[in-house]
């Protein structure tokens, strides 16, 4: 995913709200288009516009031989504003 304001890495790309994300493809097997066929897996996105999602069905538009039946979206701020927060100073445990 590469750097950003917050430093490369999970908790950077947490701070600018990326969060895990569930996605469900339901399709139409090419061989068999009577039968659905579902498809699933995990990555972060950036809800509510999902630009790696879109990427992804993008390219299964291109260049997969199965049509689309409908997609179902989970998604969880893993981290958000009011969780984090900076703080100056120095915190000392005995």
């Amino acid at each position: 995913m590469g750097s950003s304001q917050f430093g490369s890495g999970d908790f950077g790309r947490q701070l600018e709200g990326f969060g895990l994300t569930t996605i469900q493809i339901h399709y139409y097997m090419p061989d068999h288009p009577s039968l659905l066929q579902m498809f699933a897996f995990q990555q972060e996105d950036l809800a509510p516009r999902f630009p790696r999602l879109e990427r992804f069905l993008d390219h299964w538009r291109r260049e997969i031989e199965a049509t689309l039946h409908s997609i179902r979206i989970a998604h969880k701020h893993l981290i958000g504003p009011q969780e984090w927060r900076a703080v100056d100073g120095v915190i000392t445990i005995n």
